[in-house]
């Protein structure tokens, strides 16, 4: 926390993806560096996207080349600092014979997609012309292209209906979408930003030219207050609400709302390539390798009008993607192998486009100075751009503010993401000589969740005792202490959920033990207040 009367030089108002990138860059080019988030890290938006590095291969044909290319090239500038929480992934586009269709399924119609040029799916020429350009327009150096692959008597075939022959073959990329944002707010922290979860920001006035915000602890409802230069509204689906009620801009600028939702299911195949399903109503929908065990199916396109109301994967949402799975599958699913459910919110900037599908995934930064101190508000984004994001709000930043270094986090490593793009076997058989008692599916959980940090997640751990406690799926008192310790959680939700998916391994009874557990660890070592920032 800054020290009393100090003049912060940013307060950032957002713990999801660009808020937090945004501090880590400022924090890294010397800037002094306040971010308040009033729930968890990514506990909106930024844990429940479709969890990819990619260029967007659709957007093409929306013309947004600035934001494909852009997509394209950090790719993989990404994948070299967190090869631990991103990894390469071969997409499986299956060719049509048949190109058009001009009806639609009665929930298709219900939800109202359509594309804005043209009903049905691509034809051969178009995805063609979109995949050549998606190899090209990025300088791929570590990413295979694109091929055509033959689906009769293939592993990647044989899930689908026997009536798709070939299909294309491209490349993108995974990446776990809510670590990405607790490592960067543990990489600014490092660098010296303050970071206070669970803290809302319900006010902020100018004095003397610069900001005086009130900020409140939801869990203790104590108060205090901040000061600083400029504030950053990073708030995501709440930019909106923060721009008219906190600090009471006359910006005419309006967010759109847009949720997408997912289901999981049980696992449909067993590659480890992603489907990329065209719909007969023009959009597209993903079928990923999940958690091992499981199937990511996702995503769509709804206008959800009030931030206030949690999003939530609708009935009709379900059977849509269900519907839409089944015109691809040889053994068609059903509503009941849905094991779960996400939805977020995307707050796109309001271009004014006829529809959620067709609205911009680029982002834009506004700089408002209309009642003097400024305020840097950002709309949209994806989480792929999310670093040049953070970049470009620091051009802006620096054109109001001064001393603002160089930019400096391309090709800069993430905790735990010092080692090479293909070093996870050799890291995971180092934990395995290191640590015998690890299973290799124990010891890869690990790697994946905190790279080279696993060394000190196990440090001098010679049987799964010395790791205490066992909540089961791997997760041991040791591990569940680093992540209060060092990344900011506090309840079971953040574990299971947020750092992790074990959520999807943990019965109702294991996850009240675990918040029982951390409840007591945290009154032991004297509550909330030893516990903000992610200090214990």
């Amino acid at each position: 926390m800054a020290a009393k009367g100090e003049i912060r030089d940013l307060l950032v108002i957002g713990g999801g993806i660009n808020g937090c990138g945004i501090a880590r860059d400022a924090a890294g080019r010397g800037l002094s560096v306040t971010l308040a988030e009033m729930n968890d890290l990514a506990s909106a938006t930024s844990s429940a996207s479709t969890k990819l590095f990619h260029g967007g291969l659709r957007y093409l044909e929306y013309f947004e080349f600035r934001l494909v290319r852009e997509s394209l090239i950090e790719r993989e500038t990404l994948l070299r600092a967190m090869p631990h929480i991103s990894w390469p992934m071969r997409f499986v586009l299956p060719y049509h014979r048949e190109m058009r269709f001009e009806g639609e399924t009665p929930t298709s119609k219900l939800l109202g997609v359509t594309m804005p040029w043209m009903k049905g799916r691509r034809p051969a020429w178009l995805i063609r012309l979109g995949l050549a350009m998606y190899d090209n327009l990025g300088g791929r150096k570590i990413l295979p292209g694109t091929e055509t692959v033959q689906l009769q008597g293939t592993p990647e075939g044989k899930p689908l209906q026997d009536r798709f022959e070939r299909a294309f073959e491209y490349s993108d990329c995974w990446v776990e979408d809510a670590r990405l944002v607790v490592l960067n707010a543990r990489d600014a922290e490092a660098r010296g930003a303050t970071i206070l979860t669970r803290t809302k920001v319900v006010s902020a006035e100018q004095v003397d030219g610069h900001w005086r915000a009130k900020l409140e602890d939801v869990e203790t409802g104590a108060v205090s207050e901040v000061r600083a230069r400029m504030i950053v509204n990073a708030g995501g689906p709440w930019v909106g609400d923060i721009l008219r009620n906190t600090v009471r801009s006359n910006s005419r600028d309006g967010v759109r709302l847009v949720r997408g939702s997912h289901i999981v299911t049980k696992r449909l195949f067993d590659h480890d390539k992603c489907y990329f399903f065209q719909g007969t109503d023009g959009r597209i929908m993903f079928a990923i390798p999940y958690e091992t065990d499981f199937t990511l199916i996702g995503t769509t396109d709804q206008e959800h009008d009030d931030p206030s109301a949690a999003p939530v994967c609708t009935p009709e949402e379900q059977r849509y993607m269900v519907e839409f799975v089944n015109a691809y599958l040889k053994d068609p699913i059903s509503t009941d192998d849905i094991v779960w459910t996400y939805s977020g919110v995307r707050p796109l900037y309001d271009d004014g486009a006829s529809s959620a599908t067709a609205a911009t995934r680029d982002y834009v930064l506004k700089i408002e100075r209309d009642t003097g101190a400024p305020v840097l508000n950002v709309f949209g984004g994806k989480i792929t751009t999310y670093r040049r994001l953070a970049e470009h709000a620091l051009e802006k930043i620096s054109s109001v503010l001064d001393n603002v270094g160089g930019a400096w986090t391309a090709g800069v490593a993430m905790p735990g993401g010092d080692f090479p793009v293909d070093g996870v076997n050799d890291l995971v058989a180092e934990l395995r000589r290191n640590h015998p008692f690890l299973t290799d599916r124990w010891a890869l959980r690990l790697v994946r969740a905190y790279g080279t940090e696993a060394r000190e997640v196990l440090h001098g751990a010679k049987t799964a005792e010395d790791l205490g406690q066992d909540f089961g799926a791997t997760l041991t008192a040791r591990e569940v202490n680093w992540l209060m310790d060092a990344e900011y959680a506090f309840t079971a939700n953040d574990v299971l959920w947020r750092r992790s998916k074990l959520g999807l391994r943990l019965d109702a009874e294991a996850a009240a033990a675990l918040d029982t557990y951390m409840a007591e660890r945290r009154e032991t070592l004297g509550g909330r207040g030893e516990m903000i920032g992610g200090i214990a």
